[in-house]
């Protein structure tokens, strides 16, 4: 095999499905027939307005699971095994990396971003990207949502949040859902915060055990009201209210974790912050041996996952079904995911043996 079927990025709206040469299996690495592939906010801004962290021409996709076909010297994967696929590649050598914190590498690359990803039949990526999964007998569906759970699974462990705390998620959408069902697992009270009734009843499936509707009040009203004094604060929504609702009613003490990635620069009152120590907790990526394994202990806590992933959509509507959609706000699902095998929607599997 020499190529696969792709959904290849040339440039701004130019994502053309099309074969791919698939990169040969060197030392190190496997070659994986992929099952599902999700897509998200950083690949429908690639092709929106890339390159922003493209190196192109790529094959987009960075949340995918699949089955591990053939691999490299060096690499103990077995051939048939279920994988599920972190997407950052690290060197493993620098300083970051020796720390275990291989999202912070000084070389770090990330594949369906500067090299090809999982939007395809088959890539071929570094072993140490992948995690064997077939002990969980999951559906790949369900285990096509693990990377974008390993990142809720990372802002949480660098917030510091556990059993007994409260904490503010706003926006329950693509990340934010996923977070909420991580920090509920910690044995906090999680108060959910966002624009959409749908995403709030959803919030509260997961575990959440209060929402507010974004506009109706403040943040701090809401917080006074429950009487609560939240602990840790999480923005998801990456929106200059979010951050200013967070901002307002954190007390002091809080720690604040801006997830979503503000659009414009933020003025800073360092003197304020300071006097109410507050701790500001950066996060990015997931580190993929301490986070995507417990994303998926996560995945397999809950039975069905049809409320975040209840279609999955073939690859030659990929830009007009799923990205499209999402950067016009219209997606119908919180998680869109691809079969490269389908020529039809189907509908996601989430419950019974793996397949």
């Amino acid at each position: 095999m020499t190529t696969t079927r792709a959904a290849v990025l040339y440039g701004p709206g130019d994502l053309r499905i099309e074969d791919r040469e698939v990169s040969p299996v060197g030392p190190g690495d496997a070659l994986v027939r992929v099952a599902v592939c999700g897509v998200c906010g950083s690949d429908a801004t690639e092709f929106s307005r890339g390159p922003v962290l493209t190196v192109l021409p790529v094959t987009l996709g960075h949340e995918f699971a699949g089955t591990v076909e053939a691999v490299g010297e060096g690499v103990d994967l077995a051939v048939g095994a279920t994988v599920v696929c972190g997407a950052g590649i690290s060197c493993g050598e620098c300083k970051p990396c020796r720390e275990g914190r291989t999202n912070l590498c000084r070389s770090y690359r990330t594949a369906g971003l500067q090299v090809d990803g999982g939007l395809a039949g088959h890539v071929t990526v570094p072993a140490r990207t992948l995690i064997d999964v077939s002990a969980y007998d999951l559906p790949t569906d369900t285990l096509g949502l693990a990377q974008p759970m390993s990142i809720a699974v990372h802002a949480v462990a660098r917030s510091g949040l556990r059993a007994g705390q409260e904490a503010v998620i706003v926006g329950v959408g693509g990340i934010g859902a996923f977070l909420v069902h991580a920090a509920v697992a910690t044995g906090a009270r999680i108060l959910a915060v966002d624009r959409s009734a749908e995403r709030l009843e959803l919030a509260r499936t997961l575990g959440a055990v209060e929402g507010l509707m974004a506009g109706d009040g403040t943040l701090r009203e809401h917080l006074d009201d429950l009487g609560w004094e939240a602990d840790v604060l999480f923005e998801v929504s990456g929106s200059a209210g979010g951050l200013a609702e967070v901002l307002d009613a954190a007390l002091p003490g809080a720690t604040i974790v801006p997830i979503g990635i503000q659009r414009t620069d933020v003025a800073v009152p360092l003197g304020s912050w300071t006097l109410r120590e507050y701790t500001i907790v950066g996060t990015v990526a997931h580190a993929i041996a301490a986070d995507l394994p417990r994303a998926v202990e996560l995945l397999a806590a809950r039975d069905d996952w049809s409320d975040i992933a209840s279609e999955v959509l073939p690859l030659s509507g990929v830009a007009e079904n799923a990205l499209g959609p999402m950067l016009d706000g219209a997606s119908r699902q919180v998680k869109t995911l691809i079969d490269p095998w389908i020529s039809e929607p189907r509908p996601a599997v989430h419950s019974g043996p793996g397949d």
